[in-house]
């Protein structure tokens, strides 16, 4: 293992969103340097920009994978059917591991100070919430996807 969910627990730790923990965790894979990721995944963290929507760690997730196996190409719909099905299925396994992909939902039962601003990160504040393991779990998952699709091209080279 590559360490890529721990280290987005740690940059959790270090006050980046949850978003660019996720994202930053993974600049050896990307190649992006720490401000670039970390500028663009900040509109992601809180479910978008405390909105919460579609949980910010998903959302760096994704950009990873957008990253590495994403496609270019407009004119290429096999390369874009392809990348929206791994999108799906790290949603599907995102919400089998944690019931729901909404942050809102994952945040259920944990008590969240009301309005736009984003919360002081406190003890109680990383005691009380799922974030850090959730961007642990979610660079896991991340890993798992680019290993399993690395194998899958291998594949395809070694047959042609």
């Amino acid at each position: 293992m590559n360490g890529h969910g721990e280290k987005a627990k740690e940059l959790f730790f270090q006050g980046y969103n949850c978003a660019q923990s996720v994202l930053c965790a993974f600049e050896d894979v990307t190649g992006l340097d720490r401000e670039t990721s970390a500028r663009l995944a900040s509109s992601f963290g809180g479910g978008m920009g405390r909105l919460r929507e579609v949980c910010g760690t998903m959302s760096g997730a994704l950009m990873v994978l957008g990253l590495v196996l994403g496609y270019d190409d407009p004119r290429n719909p096999q390369a874009k059917r392809a990348h929206y099905h791994l999108v799906q299925e790290f949603a599907r396994r995102f919400r089998e591991r944690n019931g729901s992909i909404l942050c809102r939902e994952l945040l259920r039962g944990v008590e969240t100070v009301p309005g736009n601003d984003p919360e002081e990160r406190t003890a109680e504040y990383y005691r009380k919430r799922p974030c850090p393991e959730l961007a642990r779990m979610a660079a896991e998952m991340v890993d798992e996807l680019l290993a399993e699709n690395q194998s899958c091209k291998q594949g395809i080279t070694t047959h042609s």
